[in-house]
């Protein structure tokens, strides 16, 4: 199984793309907080995710919390846009977790400092990023692929 981790994500529609993506691909949704919504049932309802009991998302109040959850077998990239190496230059293996940061902001400097070599990029136009739900379809079906080679 693969893992999507959200880091702090701001907007609710984003999130629920993404559930659909791991429920659709029987992939783990991590979620660290804070969050930029609620996941009270009203507000689920509204953003469409009526299958979210279905996806069972774990919630962790921080990065550390989520961190000291990861098994020693297992690797955890960080997307960024700030990294050389591309995406499909990674070897993925079963129990991998991808990390996407906020979408106004992406993930914290100091973390992709102190994690440089476990940072990978999605090659795109200068200035510009893509939509935080196409960015984690994008590398999400490229690891399965090569899972399933």
């Amino acid at each position: 199984m693969l893992n999507v981790v959200l880091y702090r994500p701001e907007i609710p529609p984003n999130t629920g793309n993404i559930g659909r993506l791991c429920h659709a691909t029987d992939s783990a949704l991590h979620l660290i907080g804070p969050l930029g919504f609620s996941l009270d049932e009203r507000a689920l309802r509204r953003a469409g995710l009526d299958y979210w009991q279905e996806l069972r998302p774990r919630l962790w109040d921080s990065y550390q919390e989520f961190r000291a959850s990861v098994a020693d077998s297992s690797r955890v990239y960080l997307l960024t846009t700030k990294s050389e190496r591309r995406y499909w230059d990674a070897s993925f293996r079963d129990g991998d977790y991808l990390v996407f940061g906020p979408e106004t902001r992406g993930l914290p400097e100091s973390l992709l400092e102190n994690h440089r070599e476990d940072c990978l990029t999605i090659p795109q136009v200068a200035g510009r990023s893509l939509n935080l739900s196409t960015a984690a379809g994008i590398v999400l079906y490229e690891a399965i692929r090569q899972l399933a080679v």
